[in-house]
């Protein structure tokens, strides 16, 4: 009787472990399954609420009136730099100056979650440019998780202006929401990027 009982506790010890190690075995597959489901939905959800290389390089060429290869060369370099944006805004603007000067702009933001908003833009500059001028601008609109909080004043970013294929680009920040204005055609004001814009529901005459 002793001896069956051993028996049987031995088997159900050996049983027991049996399915711990089954356990512990399976465990750290299923986790790093589950990590790597997870990073895909994420990224799936990142691909689904921004707008990728091709539908900017599309866009930005219709709308800048540029080739589709000076539109591509400055679409890659804003990716390289910040990433696939959420929303763009097309439209354009006129201003002046005389080292001091200012400028007016309006135009539709487009999310790529199907929200828009009319806009409208305003603020001064200060650079070595004199002049005026009226161009189209397409506008990259990165980290803005709802259309509402475009209605804010941006300073442009320190050094952050250049030229790639022959537009003008800068970016402008504020509470981590990130704005690349790209501009394209003849006496494009570089200088102008020091000052801030603000961005508006209605039009404003003064630019502040």
């Amino acid at each position: 009787m002793m001896s069956r009982l051993l028996g049987i506790t031995k088997r159900t010890l050996c049983l027991g472990a049996a399915v711990v190690l089954t356990a512990c075995a399976s465990s750290p597959k299923s986790a790093k399954n589950n990590n790597v489901q997870s990073a895909q939905a994420a990224s799936q959800t990142q691909g689904q609420n921004t707008f990728s290389q091709n539908e900017l390089t599309t866009a930005i060429s219709t709308h800048l009136g540029v080739t589709s290869e000076s539109a591509a060369s400055a679409i890659e370099r804003l990716f390289k730099d910040r990433g696939r944006p959420v929303g763009y805004i097309t439209g354009e603007e006129g201003g002046g100056a005389f080292t001091f000067g200012a400028r007016y702009g309006k135009g539709t933001l487009w999310m790529k979650n199907g929200e828009t908003e009319r806009i409208f833009w305003q603020g001064p500059t200060v650079g070595f440019d004199i002049g005026a001028e009226a161009s189209k601008v397409f506008t990259l609109v990165y980290n803005l998780n709802d259309a509402e909080s475009i209605y804010q004043r941006f300073p442009g970013v320190d050094g952050s202006a250049f030229l790639v294929a022959g537009m003008a680009v800068n970016y402008q920040r504020a509470n981590g929401v990130v704005l690349a204005p790209v501009r394209s055609g003849v006496g494009v004001r570089l200088g102008a990027n020091i000052g801030y814009t603000s961005y508006t529901r209605r039009r404003s005459i003064i630019p502040l």
